[in-house]
C-alpha cells in the first residue's frame, strides 16, 4: 500500500504580470484538485483568474506598473527595471504578513519576482520553492552575464543605494544573504519551461533546479479560434502582453504577409496601438487587441513572437516554426536559443522589414529539417512531466505533520 501525501496549506506568492502568473496556474489547479488548501497572494487585477483554479486569493496592493500600462512606465535602464520590484516587495510585505496572520502555510511557493513571499517563508520557518517561469542561472552565469551587466550600475550612487537598501531590508528580516544570491539562487526551484529553452542546460545545478516543462492545461475559457476556409498558411503575430507598442513593426507585418497569396494573418496589437495606425489592411489580415494564443497556434503554420518564455514554449509545444523579434529582458536570450535549436529565425525590431519577414517566413514553413526538430523537441517536452510532476515535487517537499 502506498502512503498518500498529507493535506496541507500551500501558499503561492506572485506579482501582477501575465508572464509570471499564467505559468503557475495549472500547478495551483492540480494541487487544489489533490485536496490541498491553496492560498494565492496576488494583486486584485488577477484575483478572478486565481479563483478559477480553486485557490483562495489573498489580495494585496501593488505599486508596480499595471499590465495595462504603457511599457514606457518601466523606464529604460537596468536600475529602472529592477528598483520597482524592490519597492513593491518592501511595501507588500506588511500587507501579506497581515493577510496571513494566524493562517501561516505549511509550504511557500513563490514566483522569482516575489521577494516578499520568500522573506515570509524565512520568517515563518517553512520550506520555500521558487516557481521560475523563465531561464535560470547556470554555473558561471554570474561571471559571464550578471557581473558585466552590473559593472557600471554598481559604480553609481543610485546603484549603490539600491544594493544598500536591499541588504538592509533583508537584514531587518533576519536574512544574511546578499541581494544577488537572494534573488538569483533559490534553495529549491521548479523551472516551468522546457529544458530545451534553457541556455547552458548542462551547467545547471539539478540539485536545485528541476525542469518540469510547460504546465499547460485546458485553455477553453480563453475562447476559441477557427482557421478561415481557404487559408493555405496561417501566421500569428504577437509581441505578448507588455511590449506591444510597435505600430511601425505591425505595418511591416501587414506588408509582409498581407500580400502573400493564400496566407491569413492574425495580428495581435495589444491595447496601446490604434488599428488606424496600421493604414490600409487587406481582408486577409485579422487585427485583434488580444487573441486566445494557444487556440491560434494549434492551427498556425508560423509564429512571429517577441520570444518571451511563455510564447516560446507555446510555439515549441505546438510545433510551430518561429520568427523571433525580441523586445526586452530574457527575450533576446530566448530568441538565440530558439535559433540554435534550429526552429526559428531571429530579427532585431529595426531589421524586421516586410522583405526580411517574408524571406524568413517562406524559408521556415517549407523546411523539412525545421519540422523534424520541432517534432523531436515536442517529444522531449512530453517526457518532462509538466503539471503532474510539478505537483508531485511540491508534495514531496511538504514537511511532516
Amino acid at each position: 500500500m502506498t502512503s498518500q501525501p498529507r493535506r496541507a496549506h500551500i501558499a503561492m506568492f506572485s506579482i501582477a504580470a501575465h508572464g509570471h502568473v499564467n505559468p503557475s496556474l495549472e500547478v495551483i489547479r492540480e494541487l487544489v484538485a489533490r485536496g490541498h488548501r491553496v492560498t494565492y497572494a496576488i494583486p486584485p487585477v488577477f484575483a478572478d483568474k486565481v479563483a478559477e483554479t480553486g485557490a483562495e486569493p489573498k489580495p494585496w496592493n501593488s505599486v508596480l506598473p499595471s499590465p495595462d500600462d504603457d511599457p514606457s512606465a518601466w523606464g529604460e535602464t537596468l536600475l529602472d527595471n529592477v528598483e520597482p520590484f524592490l519597492d513593491d516587495a518592501v511595501q507588500a510585505l506588511p500587507q501579506m504578513a497581515e493577510a496571513y496572520r494566524g493562517d501561516e502555510p505549511d509550504l511557500v511557493l513563490h514566483d522569482i519576482a516575489s521577494y516578499a513571499g520568500r522573506v515570509l517563508a524565512h520568517r515563518w520557518g517553512v520550506p520555500a520553492i521558487s516557481l521560475s517561469p523563465a531561464l535560470v542561472a547556470w554555473e558561471g552565469y554570474w561571471e559571464e552575464v550578471a557581473e558585466p551587466l552590473w559593472a557600471e550600475p554598481r559604480k553609481t550612487p543610485r546603484g549603490q543605494a539600491y544594493y544598500a537598501r536591499f541588504r538592509a531590508w533583508l537584514e531587518e528580516n533576519g536574512i544574511t544573504e546578499d541581494p544577488d544570491s537572494f534573488t538569483g539562487r533559490p534553495a529549491r526551484s521548479l523551472v516551468l519551461i522546457p529544458k530545451a529553452l534553457q541556455p547552458h542546460a548542462d551547467r545547471v545545478d539539478e540539485r536545485v533546479y528541476t525542469f518540469v516543462g510547460a504546465c499547460q492545461g485546458d485553455r477553453a475559457a480563453q475562447g476559441t479560434w477557427q482557421r478561415p476556409a481557404g487559408a493555405e498558411k496561417v501566421v500569428l503575430v504577437s509581441l505578448g502582453s507588455a511590449f506591444t507598442k510597435q505600430p511601425a513593426f505591425y505595418r511591416e507585418c501587414v506588408r509582409a504577409f498581407g500580400e502573400l497569396p493564400g496566407w491569413h494573418t492574425v495580428l495581435q496589437i495589444g491595447k496601446h496601438v490604434d488599428p488606424a495606425e496600421l493604414g490600409d489592411v487587406p481582408a486577409s489580415v485579422e487585427v485583434r487587441d488580444w487573441v486566445p494564443q494557444m487556440a491560434v497556434l494549434k492551427q498556425a503554420d508560423l509564429f512571429v513572437t517577441h520570444a518571451g518564455a511563455g510564447g516560446s514554449q507555446e510555439g515549441l509545444a505546438t510545433g510551430t516554426p518561429m520568427i523571433a523579434v525580441p523586445q526586452a529582458a530574457d527575450q533576446f536570450g530566448n530568441a538565440d536559443v530558439l535559433r540554435q535549436l534550429g526552429v526559428a529565425r531571429c530579427l532585431a525590431t529595426e531589421e524586421a522589414t516586410a522583405e526580411a519577414l517574408r524571406e524568413a517566413a517562406l524559408a521556415l514553413v517549407d523546411d523539412a529539417e525545421v519540422a523534424r526538430r520541432l517534432k523531436e523537441i515536442r517529444s522531449d517536452m512530453a517526457r518532462e512531466g509538466g503539471t503532474r510532476r510539478a505537483a508531485d515535487l511540491v508534495e514531496a517537499a511538504l514537511p511532516p505533520r
